[in-house]
């Protein structure tokens, strides 16, 4: 149904109480535009509620997810973004390590 292209990770934390305009206020802010069937992903600063925006080429879709224990894997600051994989994604929102899946998670020295 929505087709996306790219995955992009907002590092620092955003309010969840944001709705569709504020978000696309951040993504705007932080990413300098929505870009058609690109899906754009931030958490609360404890990590434990996701939303992500979606701008499939029309408008843009916004939806949230709550873990109800734990948090999910989320880099520490320093970066503004960062791109994700498909994969990379499914492992984030159901709270697994993405960071180690694809090439970062080769082992090349024993």
């Amino acid at each position: 149904m929505i087709h996306v292209e790219q995955i992009w990770l907002a590092v620092e934390p955003m309010d969840m109480r944001a709705g569709p305009d504020t978000a696309l206020a951040r993504v705007v802010k932080d990413f300098g535009a929505a870009r058609p069937h690109h899906a754009y992903v931030f958490a609360n600063k404890r990590a434990n509620r996701l939303k992500i925006l979606v701008h499939d080429g029309l408008g843009v879709w916004l939806a949230a997810r709550r873990l109800n224990q734990g948090r999910f894997v989320w880099p520490r600051a320093g970066q503004i973004h960062i791109e994700l994989t498909d994969e990379q994604l499914q492992a984030l929102v159901i709270g697994l390590p993405w960071h180690r899946i694809g090439e970062a998670g080769i082992i090349d020295v024993i």
